[in-house]
């Protein structure tokens, strides 16, 4: 986990200041002609322990969502198949809760990423929560290619998003994942609050965790959470700052659209896809409705991207 971070923080914060065009412009160096989509399936819904305040899965707060219970394998297996037929080359188990096995299912999600791996051409995912070593290893057993926990914000703002686990929880997951041989997914929710430097931190901190795939989620406010009325927290040219930096200082991650791409522009959408963004999630999300597929799939073939 110990890598070389090529930027310092007041570099980072001076490219974050440039114009936005030349910022663009140095974000586009390390960039491939490649896009890699994914898609997930919401896998257990609601009645989590965790008090995350973006979270509409949150048992503290009454945003009334339906909750479910783990889907059966059948459920799962058809969503895959048809995720492959969208392109999507990783396919992902989302479940709520602090752990796997907060659900007390986790054999079962087990079998579910044997039923992925099944599929030819389709890549297995999982984002389950926070991981034991015990279920790191038992996931690595199971044949996981890549699963997914994201930091969500830098460790100097992380108390004011949740408080019922730490960024430490979170960060060791990440280590366990990269230890037993899995592809770490692992990225941010802008839009929460942070300041722009503790956006930089978040930058830095992703460098030396050096995932495979950052996902990039902007706040998307949900009603009778404490996050609710934080629509202003980022604007549309300070979501393409923020991407920028995290591809100038992970040149070797893909970064990728995920929650609450929605908020910006069709027109800067494919302006970070030309400079900075190289995976998307498609279809919906957890608890939103994505963007239509079909028009992805047009996006991507018109900015001439090869979809891997």
């Amino acid at each position: 986990m110990n890598s070389t971070i090529n930027y310092t923080k007041e570099e980072l914060l001076r490219l974050y200041n440039l114009p936005l065009e030349e910022l663009l412009k140095e974000s586009s160096q390390y960039m491939t002609n490649e896009i890699e989509c994914c898609s997930l399936i919401n896998a257990r819904n609601g009645k989590c322990s965790q008090n995350c305040k973006y979270c509409a899965q949150s048992s503290h707060y009454c945003t009334n969502i339906q909750t479910h219970p783990l889907v059966d394998i059948e459920v799962v297996k058809k969503a895959a198949l048809e995720s492959k037929e969208n392109n999507a080359y990783h396919f992902s188990i989302v479940t709520s809760g602090k752990t796997p096995d907060e659900g007390r299912d986790f054999n079962i999600e087990l079998d579910m990423i044997k039923e992925i791996n099944n599929i030819d051409g389709l890549q297995s995912c999982a984002s389950l929560g926070i991981l034991t070593e015990e279920q790191a290893k038992a996931l690595a057993d199971a044949g996981l290619k890549r699963f997914h926990h994201n930091i969500n914000t830098c460790r100097s703002y992380y108390p004011e998003v949740c408080t019922t686990h730490s960024w430490d929880d979170r960060l060791n997951t990440c280590k366990l994942v990269k230890k037993y041989g899995m592809e770490l997914c692992c990225g941010v929710i802008l839009g929460m609050g942070e300041t722009v430097e503790q956006r930089i931190e978040m930058a830095m901190e992703l460098a030396e965790i050096q995932p495979n795939s950052i996902p990039i989620n902007i706040l998307m406010p949900v009603a009778q959470t404490p996050f609710e009325n934080y629509h202003n927290k980022i604007d549309e040219e300070n979501i393409l700052r923020t991407m920028a930096i995290f591809k100038i200082a992970n040149p070797k991650s893909k970064l990728r659209f995920a929650g609450g791409r929605m908020r910006l522009s069709k027109e800067n959408q494919e302006l970070a896809l030309k400079t900075c963004v190289e995976g998307s999630l498609i279809g919906d999300y957890l608890t939103t409705v994505g963007q239509d597929i079909k028009n992805d799939l047009e996006t991507f073939n018109k900015l001439g991207k090869n979809i891997v």
